[in-house]
């Protein structure tokens, strides 16, 4: 059996868990057109080593950043989503006219 440690729960066993792929830096969709927004989605790097990834504690619904090498799988460190994003980023969507309704400011 695989253990995952959950940075709310402890260590739980991983089939309590759902990856949700690579973290990526944000960005506002509004800067980017169909094609590129698409391989921004559905695109992997697909790195040999460590990465960061979204995981979710499916009975629990809690969301964290585990870092495993994708070569080993080997779960390196878990840690609260809240160590890497300082803050909210609302991107506001656009008007009629083309144009921001709220100018996507974080909060």
């Amino acid at each position: 059996m695989k253990i995952m440690p959950c940075p709310l729960n402890g260590p739980r066993n991983i089939s309590e868990f759902s990856c949700f792929g690579e973290v990526k830096e944000h960005v506002d969709p509004r800067d980017l057109d169909d094609a590129a927004w698409a391989d921004r989605t559905w695109f992997a790097n697909n790195t040999a080593g460590v990465v960061r990834e979204w995981w979710c504690h499916t009975a629990t619904s809690y969301w964290f950043i585990a870092e495993r090498h994708t070569v080993t799988d080997e779960i390196v460190r878990t840690y609260p989503a809240s160590e890497l994003f300082k803050a909210r980023i609302d991107f506001a969507a656009r008007d009629e006219g083309g144009g921001s309704t709220t100018g996507g400011k974080s909060k």
